[in-house]
């Protein structure tokens, strides 16, 4: 039996794929495993039973990845359930950075009362609201992952030119792409070319305030400027001073700060990109498919902070290993193995960063083996799954 504590509430057709094996519940105690999806985890006491945490989304912001590490707690995420769902919201606000859609539908409320002059003021009034087509403009897209690559392919198909920068491009991405989108080899290109630009890459150390008065400076007059990914990938007061100023033709984000709530050119709405029902049950199903792998058979997909593996069952016994990744740690674990009369019938052997995972698959007496690589002084966590 397993037990799932739910930290929001999670779709049922993610959960029921769980099955009969499992406890699940927003009180459970014990939990071998966490699904959330925004609520935040930094300050919560992660129990020793805890072996894994599958957030229903893309970020992890909320959630300690490196202490979750540290203490061998695998944290998984949803890379492209909600890619379709954010790709939409972009397309939109794309349009509304090119057309004053909120403002021409904020005047509109005024006329109320008007009576039968609200035809005719209608058309007078609605020239001030004329914003340019996209259709043969550059849009530059930063970030080829799963939603960048849905928005830089939809934006071809809307008659734009398509440049897309994205320094980590996979192989199987970049078959995805569609063969017009120009590959731009720094963000420069885009942010000297492009009348549109839309961010789509994950806030860290190196990328914050990506956007900022330096990378405005160099950006066309009338710029364009989308932001569905961070607040903090963009500098608000940068932003706001290049808005004010005109260089910045429209910002439109659903990261609203307070300092640029109801300011002029600048649309912010609420974080709407997973918000739709399709995207909350992917999310929930993939999740679920990620935590249940991973507590019966130890493979890992989609996690942030441990390596992906994934490994075909055989033998008697499995031992998943978390360890640091150091020199002749995977030697001395299977040296370890076999002093104890077990025989290695499988095994691999990964590593991302500062850590590794090892599946090993053995036959044989292993009663000893458990407590003799615990105690290896690299080792962080080791299960066995029969």
């Amino acid at each position: 039996m397993y037990n799932v504590l739910t930290l929001n509430k999670i779709a049922a057709i993610g959960t029921d794929r769980l099955g009969a094996d499992y406890t699940i519940g927003d009180n459970v105690a014990n939990p071998d495993a966490v699904l959330v999806r925004s609520a935040s985890m930094h300050d919560m006491e992660m129990p020793e039973s805890l072996l894994a945490i599958a957030r229903a989304g893309a970020g992890t912001n909320n959630i300690p990845v490196d202490a979750c590490a540290e203490k061998g707690i695998v944290v998984f995420n949803t890379p492209g359930a909600n890619a379709n769902a954010v790709k939409e919201l972009v397309i939109a606000g794309l349009f509304m950075a090119s057309r004053d859609i909120t403002g021409g539908i904020d005047w509109a409320k005024g006329l109320k009362g008007k009576g039968a002059e609200v035809g005719k003021l209608v058309e007078k009034g609605k020239s001030q609201f004329v914003g340019p087509e996209i259709m043969g403009k550059k849009l530059g897209v930063i970030g080829l992952g799963a939603i960048g690559i849905l928005v830089a392919n939809t934006a071809v198909h809307l008659g734009m030119e398509v440049y897309g920068y994205d320094p980590f491009l996979s192989v199987d991405a970049a078959w995805k792409l569609n063969k017009n989108i120009v590959h731009a080899a720094r963000t420069e290109e885009i942010f000297k070319e492009c009348d549109s630009i839309t961010i789509h890459i994950p806030l860290n150390d190196k990328t914050k305030h990506t956007i900022n008065a330096d990378t405005l400076s160099i950006m066309k007059d009338g710029v364009r400027i989308l932001n569905y990914s961070r607040d903090g990938l963009v500098d608000s007061a940068a932003l706001l001073e290049a808005v004010k100023s005109g260089k910045v033709a429209k910002y439109v984000t659903d990261f609203a700060t307070d300092d640029i709530l109801c300011e002029d050119n600048i649309i912010c709405m609420p974080h709407l990109g997973a918000s739709t029902p399709e995207s909350e049950d992917n999310c929930a199903v993939m999740a679920a498919d990620e935590i249940k792998d991973y507590l019966e058979n130890g493979n890992i997909v989609n996690s942030v902070n441990f390596p992906n593996l994934k490994m075909a069952r055989s033998g008697d016994t499995r031992f998943c290993i978390l360890h640091l990744n150091k020199p002749n740690v995977i030697a001395t674990i299977t040296n370890t193995i076999a002093t104890t009369g077990a025989n290695v019938e499988n095994m691999e052997s990964k590593s991302r960063g500062n850590y590794g995972y090892m599946v090993i698959d053995t036959v044989g007496d292993t009663a000893d083996a458990l407590s003799a690589i615990e105690a290896l002084e690299d080792v962080i966590k080791v299960r066995v799954i029969k």
